[in-house]
């Protein structure tokens, strides 16, 4: 028999709903605010009071955004890069997981303390630059894969993750001749579907937000990454740099065309979410189960 809810009840799931409700609205009209500004006329924008639709409709910021080579090659550097650094991060970090995971491997104390210890103290930027260019590194897109292919933090949700696994199943590939190898490829890695998949979102959305490398370690316009270059067209000089190179001055172009830096960097912070959104869905499933999972035992 269902049990009718009473005032009180009624009135909880009113004030849970619109707080809910409240939250869901604050937290996605910025982004539909950008969405607007991207579609509207850039010199129309300029005047504000851009709330629901655009006044101006227009494609012309996106035309602007694919006509600028810098941005298509930053975006091929971001697709590569992520992708990359997602699948060997993945592959590097749960395979030194699964190693410190069993008990007979020596010294396994020794390299949790020292990955843990990464953790909490870092050599500073100009080490790590110094570090970069001794490895001949600096201006190469390397400098973006190698140091990213292991990750301390996702070790430890890893780890804890194989240490939840039955003995039995280890022990049951062991028996059928499997070295640890086979072990780890054919047996463990199917299982951990939910933690792979959070951790590899986690990592991709990482690497294709960061700017910082780009910045610091790259001089090549070929090489700038998306959120680096997207970083430096909301500059002003920049932007007056990009319309240069798209022939004559940064004030002719825009009177011509009628963009603004306001509304080319809308349409680019658009393109570049667009990826990541686009990826999240095929995840979902595995996101809650996969942090809780791994999240057991420290």
């Amino acid at each position: 028999m269902v049990r009718k809810k009473s005032a009180s009840d009624m009135t909880l799931s009113i004030v849970a709903y619109a707080v809910l409700l409240f939250l869901a609205v604050i937290m996605i009209y910025p982004f539909w605010n950008l969405i607007i500004i991207s579609f509207n006329d850039g010199i129309d924008s300029l005047k504000g009071g851009l709330t629901v639709w655009p006044r101006v409709f227009t494609f012309e910021n996106y035309a602007y955004v694919f006509k600028d080579s810098r941005l298509v090659a930053a975006f091929r550097v971001t697709v590569f890069r992520t992708v990359i650094v997602t699948v060997g991060s993945t592959l590097v970090t749960s395979m030194f997981a699964f190693a410190v995971s069993r008990r007979n491997l020596r010294f396994r104390k020794t390299y949790m303390k020292v990955c843990t210890v990464t953790m909490y103290v870092s050599a500073g930027l100009i080490p790590n630059f110094l570090l970069m260019q001794s490895l001949h590194l600096v201006n190469t897109f390397w400098v973006f894969v190698f140091p990213a292919l292991f990750n301390a933090y996702n070790m430890i949700i890893y780890r804890s993750f194989f240490d939840n696994l039955p003995e039995g199943l280890l022990e049951a590939a062991k028996i059928d001749g499997a070295g640890e190898y086979r072990t780890f490829f054919s047996v463990v890695l199917p299982v951990s579907k939910p933690v792979i998949a959070t951790l590899a979102l986690f990592t991709a959305v990482t690497e294709w937000n960061d700017w910082f490398k780009g910045a610091i370690y790259i001089k090549s316009p070929s090489l700038v990454p998306l959120p680096t270059l997207l970083r430096q067209i909301i500059n002003t000089n920049a932007m007056s740099q990009l319309m240069a190179q798209m022939g004559g001055t940064a004030s002719e172009k825009m009177s011509e065309s009628n963009i603004s830096t306001r509304s080319l960097s809308a349409a680019t912070i658009i393109i570049s979410t667009i990826p990541i959104i686009a990826v999240y869905p095929f995840l979902q499933k595995y996101f809650a189960s996969g942090v809780m999972l791994g999240a057991v035992k420290g």
